[in-house]
């Protein structure tokens, strides 16, 4: 086999030319354009990443936002829950006082009805009592109105303090004797004594009628008040009867 070193060496010459043109004109702008896709590739995976990153920031962020919501709702709703308490204890207080301020007034108001009752009761008692005794006095002797209680009406007089018996019809000043009715002279002179004997010296009467005593006798100074007729037992009892 003979060798054609020339052709070999034209063929050679063109085979390093056409790798030449190849390489500047084919395969530089391949690798060119394979390294900018390259390029954008990895852009886009960077943009991905980075937005990758910023959703789960946001994810995150959108999730301590829901927490924050939550655990404000859940103070909320308890705030909501003690003021509710609250008001509820305070209305539940006001009601009580209400309840305890109406049930004073109405213990207050039955308590005065029945005052007013027991009043009117004793009144009634009384006016009832004054009848009776007003009857049963006209049935006795007309004497016994007067004479049987001058000698209470001296005892009591008896037994007053010095000072205020040494003042009773002191310097001839006249001492008031209320009588049912109108004294004969035997009863007045009866009722002078017994009072000079309580007193230890003469005093003047001025005798006044007051039917409304029933019976007996009350004596009015300055100096001393003294009350010895039916009519003041009779406030005596009813007095009694309506502290009682």
């Amino acid at each position: 086999m003979r060798i054609d070193w020339w052709t070999l060496g034209l063929q050679t010459v063109n085979a390093l030319v056409l790798i030449f043109l190849l390489a500047r004109f084919l395969f530089r702008p391949i690798a060119d354009i394979i390294a900018e896709r390259q390029r954008a590739a990895n852009q886009l995976l960077s943009e991905a990443l980075d937005a990758k990153i910023a959703a789960e920031g946001e994810r995150d962020l959108a999730a301590r936002a829901l927490t924050g919501m939550a655990a404000d709702r859940a103070a909320a709703v308890k705030d909501a829950l003690a003021e509710g308490a609250n008001e509820k204890a305070a209305l539940l207080a006001a009601a009580r006082t209400e309840i305890e301020k109406l049930r004073a007034d109405a213990l207050a108001e039955i308590a005065g009805q029945r005052k007013a009752e027991d009043a009117a009761l004793t009144e009634r008692a009384g006016s009832l009592a004054v009848d009776i005794a007003t009857k049963l006095v006209d049935r006795l002797p007309d004497d016994a109105r007067v004479v049987g209680f001058v000698d209470g009406l001296a005892r009591a007089l008896a037994s007053l303090p010095p000072e205020t018996k040494a003042g009773v019809g002191a310097n001839g000043a006249p001492v008031l004797l209320r009588a049912p009715r109108a004294l004969d002279q035997d009863e007045r002179a009866a009722c002078e004594k017994a009072l000079a004997k309580a007193l230890g010296r003469d005093v003047e009467l001025r005798v006044e009628i007051d039917p409304a005593l029933i019976a007996g006798l009350e004596l009015e100074d300055r100096h001393a008040s003294i009350r010895n007729s039916l009519r003041a037992d009779l406030a005596k009892i009813a007095t009694e009867l309506a502290a009682g």
